[in-house]
């Protein structure tokens, strides 16, 4: 098995292309203190592809992912519905993989917001909802994916979404 280090990010292409761009411009940014080894930079499929080379390039790109970042806007939820959509299959690629997933609310709100999130990670999987901040997206891969493996072997392990509390975010400078 390849040894599996990237992040992973997944959101509605169509609605929330201009987020993950922003996320990449932070990385690039030597004044903000973000850095994620991006799984999208693996095999790069052009959108002209046909769905069947695209789902290739999810599955290997998923393959080296160690944890998971989803863009959660307005259209998340309703677009992970449809089967036939790519963040449908990236969802359950990684529920499948058991992988920890930090939803990164566009809107800003430091809460779950369970009708917007995809219906088979809102209940009985255990993530983590932050505002959409570099900061504290940074403190929860940092924090929230160690604490994620700590779950899985926990005598009453957690089972639901979860977020930072404001303390959290005032100790960021939040």
């Amino acid at each position: 098995m390849a040894y599996r280090n990237k992040t992973y990010i997944a959101f509605d292409g169509e609605a929330d292309l201009y987020a993950y761009r922003m996320m990449q411009a932070w990385r690039e940014n030597e004044h903000i203190d973000f850095d994620f080894h991006n799984a999208h930079d693996l095999n790069t499929a052009r959108d002209t592809s046909q769905p069947e080379t695209i789902i290739a390039r999810l599955r290997e790109r998923l393959a080296n992912t160690k944890q998971a970042i989803l863009l959660v806007g307005d259209t998340t939820r309703s677009k992970a519905a449809r089967e036939t959509s790519f963040l449908h299959y990236e969802v359950e690629a990684v529920r499948r993989r058991g992988l920890p997933v930090v939803f990164a609310n566009l809107n800003q709100s430091r809460k779950v917001q369970t009708l917007k999130l995809p219906e088979s990670l809102a209940s009985n999987y255990y993530t983590i909802s932050v505002a959409w901040q570099p900061k504290i997206i940074k403190y929860a891969l940092d924090e929230y994916v160690a604490e994620f493996q700590n779950n899985l072997i926990a005598d009453a392990p957690k089972i639901e979404p979860y977020y930072y509390k404001d303390f959290v975010y005032e100790g960021l400078g939040l």
